[in-house]
């Protein structure tokens, strides 16, 4: 039996409740469910790792699965399943004993199935899989940002030789001939590398959430706070959630 999800010894913020966590369905891929005391006690396999999942934070009770459990039917079933409608869960993969792939998603009849989103349970943590579409929207923000500085980089090297040739001409004129700098060949230069950097296009919005999905939503700054000095803004904050969520202690010993 489970106990209650507690947060991690020494976290200063822990005043006896539990975290307040999303509910299932919104951005919950900063944090991670482990119960060490449930994976002492039971095997962890493609038997019992669904009453596993049902533990975390992750699970909706008003899925389908949840129904055939209170009937004592394995949440797993899809001769069930298939003739509910609703969300439901469904096993997708499994490499027992470390890695299962639980698929959450939306079955409006026995054939068509509309995937949600995707857990994964890695060595008795469970973690949810961060969509494709934000995925995507980092790998091509990651890229821009890398061509923009490279382009930055070239920029700003190219006009800095055309300053040093034209301090060495004025203050050295009875140095040693150097190798003449074409201006015009620099400006040629330059105005390719501007050109090329104004063509980039923007980087594509990515593609719409799927049904059921709420985005999170980033937090907005209060007027007046910009002035105030960063001790009295931590202050002010309210208390992180804790990103592990351990359920029992880390370690008990276990009785045949």
């Amino acid at each position: 039996m489970a106990a209650t999800p507690m947060q991690a010894p020494g976290n200063p913020n822990f005043d006896g409740t539990p975290p307040q966590l999303p509910p299932p369905g919104t951005d919950m891929t900063g944090i991670c469910f482990r119960d060490q005391l449930w994976l002492n006690t039971y095997p962890l396999d493609r038997n019992f790792v669904f009453d596993y999942f049902a533990l975390s934070p992750f699970y909706d009770r008003t899925c389908s699965n949840e129904q055939l459990r209170m009937n004592s039917v394995h949440p797993l079933d899809l001769s069930h399943l298939s003739k509910m409608t609703g969300i439901e869960y469904m096993l997708y993969e499994v490499m027992e004993p470390n890695l299962f792939v639980i698929r959450k998603q939306k079955r409006d009849s026995p054939e068509k199935v509309i995937p949600m989103l995707t857990y994964y349970v890695l060595d008795g943590s469970i973690y949810q899989a961060p969509q494709l579409c934000n995925v995507f929207a980092s790998r091509i923000g990651r890229a821009m940002y890398y061509i923009q500085k490279a382009f930055t980089t070239v920029a700003s090297k190219v006009e800095k030789i055309g300053h040093e040739s034209e301090n060495d001409d004025a203050n050295d004129d009875s140095a040693a001939p150097k190798e003449t700098i074409d201006f015009r060949e620099l400006k040629r230069v330059d105005h390719i590398l501007a050109s090329l950097q104004r063509k980039l296009p923007p980087a594509p919005p990515p593609p719409p959430f799927p049904e059921g999905y709420t985005p999170p939503q980033p937090a907005e700054a209060e007027p007046g706070t910009e002035t105030q000095q960063g001790g009295d803004q931590q202050q002010q904050q309210p208390p992180p959630v804790d990103p592990i969520i351990d359920q029992g202690p880390a370690k008990r010993m276990k009785f045949d």
